[in-house]
């Protein structure tokens, strides 16, 4: 499974330096066109993009990203608690779970 990354050039740059493969970089008005064709990949098992990013698309499309298993979508800029949820289901373990 691999990792991609939808954003504008400067949220992708840091995912590119880090070794991501599937970096898109688009134009805000091709934003949901790309997501859609990222959610359809096969291949692909986690979809990050930034927050304000999830918060512009229609909401029939937000929801269906939020409940989808075969992609976990991870919103960046989250807070703790809910990148905490996020995790959990991309993992299947508590990362923050204290001892």
């Amino acid at each position: 499974m691999q990792i991609a990354v939808v954003g504008t050039e400067e949220f992708v740059t840091g995912f590119r330096l880090a070794g991501i493969r599937k970096v898109y970089a688009v134009a805000p008005d091709k934003l949901v066109e790309t997501i859609v064709k990222v959610m359809d990949e096969e291949d692909v098992g986690i979809l990050a993009l930034y927050t304000k990013d999830l918060e512009k698309l229609p909401p029939q499309l937000r929801t269906k990203m939020m409940e989808s298993v075969d992609t976990v979508v991870i919103p960046v800029g989250l807070d703790e608690g809910d990148m905490r949820d996020k995790v959990r289901r991309a993992m299947g373990i508590d990362l923050y779970k204290s001892r």
